[in-house]
């Protein structure tokens, strides 16, 4: 009975590894961004999560027109807040127009 109890311990002892390695593995996805080409000279941003698009922006968010940003330092700025609101947890990362133009006015 000694030699039961032990063995299902042991199960569940090395089930709970096997947990947390595939938790950590899940939490240690990088996510990254890539600066695109936009019509009229201009630009946007795919985000990945490791190697996977996850987000394909080709203008600013919130904003109508077919148009990207103007300067790659704005599509940088936002696609780095973006990555910032993914890891907090917001899904989708949501910018709106108010908050684009304090980003861009920040320089």
């Amino acid at each position: 009975m000694k030699n039961i109890c032990f063995a299902f311990l042991m199960l569940m002892h090395f089930n709970l590894i096997a947990q947390q390695q595939n938790n950590s593995n899940a939490n240690s996805k990088s996510l990254s961004f890539k600066i695109i080409d936009s019509p009229n000279h201009t630009f946007g941003y795919d985000i990945y999560l490791d190697e996977k698009k996850i987000i394909h922006q080709p203008t600013p968010p919130g904003l109508s027109g077919n148009d990207g940003f103007r300067k790659k330092k704005d599509a940088e700025k936002v696609a780095q807040i973006v990555i910032q609101k993914i890891k907090k947890g917001e899904m989708p990362p949501t910018i709106s127009p108010a908050e684009l133009q304090k980003i861009l006015q920040n320089k």
